[in-house]
């Protein structure tokens, strides 16, 4: 409807009935008429619009023009809203976790006594985890049991067991940040008897740091055979943990007192047989001297008055600085569980090895092959919406009941879940037979591989690797001997999660003990029987 011509019509026949049919006023002679024909006009002008049922429409701004025209509610439009809303919110999301700090896991391990947990303590010290009246109390503490010098320990050794008798038991865990990573700490046991303990705080570790006491005495009690610096090593390297951090502690000692030459002399005993152990010491091992209760070399580099010799780094600045082998965060999803309990609902806990989760994500837990779905991630002790490789996690799930977890299960994608076998071919390194007993088929011995600890018996011996020349050598053999490399099978009474070494390194190596003691460390070469299907 043409406003603007009826307005026209209707002002031309209010002229006409004025002035007469057909008169023609001139402008000069009739100036009042023209004011009354405007004065009507503007009357007409102000009752069309009145009559129109539109009133708004030439005043609407252009934009708004469609929604008085379709004041209905459009389903289609809210939806696409509502989406990009989101799409928009995840992006946020996924760029803040893409520009959060790295993650590492660090695990101290050394000998009974070295300072493990005194120099964890420290760390959360200076990183400003935990305040000074805590420390005080701390303090307090330690001086009622005479062990004055205990109190730093305190903060990693959390239950009565572990502070009465100065020994850490469980495997502690902490966090700190540094500007650049987010570190969690594992600080394992070093006695002989929680071997156990530090296999499995090992095997979720990045970086380990060896703590070796420079006190005299303490040092050789530590590096001799039945000391846990040199089966610590050895596990450490068979666990996966590529790159060392040696820390001389105790160098404030009376019988040290920051000397170069019982630095010296650690450093060239450690060396060769870190080699031995398969570390590389020019890349992947550095040496460093600290005092892990005054917390000197620690956050920040010593002053030359306490040190003269010593310009490296602070043990802060090379945590920094160490690179890790990149993980796949689009790869199959493996998250071996280390433990579980029931809070609302089922929660596993552990460290994601592959791929990455999001809450509502399907996903099996092998090798019972129960389907579960992701109710929440927490991260550290925040709720997270997604998570990567290398982050240590509790995540509740549903559609499973958590005594049918066991330490040692996988939860993984559904897509290409991890094979859960009875039997596999191995590679082993034989380091020390007890009684120096000989190998053979039909040997038992205690297998721990990722989280998994399980009974386990060689079924048969393939062939023996030459040490020269790494191949494996012709003659057939029944039996091998400490040192030896050894191709073998392995059979198992449960079903367990494994990976080939060559596939997916992390849940491919593992170590052999019996009665207490390392006897071989090796990897898994193929799969005999797998069963992966979901």
């Amino acid at each position: 409807m043409d406003i603007e011509a009826d307005i026209r019509a209707l002002q031309l026949d209010s002229a006409e009935e004025n002035n007469g049919v057909g008169v023609v006023i001139p402008t000069d002679q009739n100036s009042d008429g023209v004011e009354i024909v405007d004065k009507m006009d503007e009357d007409l002008k102000d009752e069309v619009q009145e009559s129109v049922p539109t009133p708004d429409v030439q005043q609407a701004p252009e934009d708004h023009d469609q929604e008085i025209l379709h004041p209905v509610h459009n389903p289609a439009k809210a939806k696409e809203k509502a989406a990009q809303e989101k799409a928009a919110k995840e992006e946020a999301e996924e760029e803040a976790e893409a520009n959060k700090k790295r993650h590492l896991n660090v695990v101290f391990i050394g000998h009974v006594d070295a300072g493990k947990s005194t120099i964890g303590g420290q760390i959360l010290f200076l990183s400003g985890q935990v305040d000074d009246r805590q420390i005080q109390k701390y303090e307090k503490e330690a001086k009622e049991k005479s062990r004055e010098s205990w109190y730093m320990a305190y903060i990693m050794d959390t239950n009565e067991e572990e502070r009465a008798k100065g020994k850490t038991v469980e495997v502690g865990r902490a966090h700190f940040e540094t500007e650049t990573t987010r570190f969690t700490i594992l600080d394992a046991p070093g006695h002989k008897s929680y071997v156990p303990n530090m296999i499995s705080g090992a095997s979720q570790a990045d970086i380990g740091v060896l703590v070796i006491s420079a006190r005299k005495g303490e040092f050789e009690t530590g590096y001799e055979r039945g000391g846990q610096t040199r089966e610590h090593v050895q596990l450490a390297k068979t666990l996966g943990v590529s790159k060392l951090v040696v820390v001389v502690n105790k160098m404030d000692d009376p019988t040290v007192n920051w000397s170069k030459e019982r630095y010296d002399e650690i450093e060239q005993k450690m060396v060769p047989f870190l080699k031995s152990s398969g570390y590389n010491t020019k890349k992947d091992v550095i040496f460093l001297p600290i005092s892990g209760l005054m917390g000197t070399n620690i956050d920040k580099s010593m002053d030359r008055n306490v040190c003269p010799w010593f310009s490296g780094p602070s043990f802060f600045e090379v945590l920094n600085a160490i690179e890790v082998p990149p993980r796949d965060p689009n790869g199959p999803f493996r998250m071996p569980i280390i433990d579980k309990f029931k809070d609302m609902g089922t929660v596993v806990m552990g460290k994601v090895e592959s791929g990455s989760i999001r809450e509502g994500d399907s996903l099996i837990v092998m090798p019972n092959k129960e389907h579960a779905k992701v109710v929440a991630i927490y991260c550290d002790e925040d709720k997270v919406k997604r998570a990567g490789p290398g982050e240590n996690l509790r995540v509740r799930i549903t559609g499973i009941e958590d005594e049918d977890i066991l330490a040692g299960f996988v939860l993984s994608s559904t897509v290409k879940p991890v094979p859960a076998v009875t039997e596999f071919v191995a590679q082993l390194q034989i380091l020390e037979l007890l009684d120096n007993a000989i190998f053979t088929a039909g040997y038992k011995a205690i297998l721990h591989i990722h989280a998994v600890v399980e009974e386990c018996e060689i079924i048969e011996l393939i062939s023996q690797i030459d040490m020269k020349t790494r191949k494996p050598m012709k003659k057939k053999i029944l039996f091998v001997k400490n040192g030896a490399a050894v191709v073998c099978r392995i059979q198992v009474s449960n079903s367990i999660c494994v990976e080939k070494f060559s596939d997916f390194p992390q849940l491919g190596r593992f170590t052999l003990r019996t009665e207490g003691k390392t006897i071989a460390v090796g990897k898994v070469t193929a799969l005999s029987g797998a069963s992966s299907s979901a």
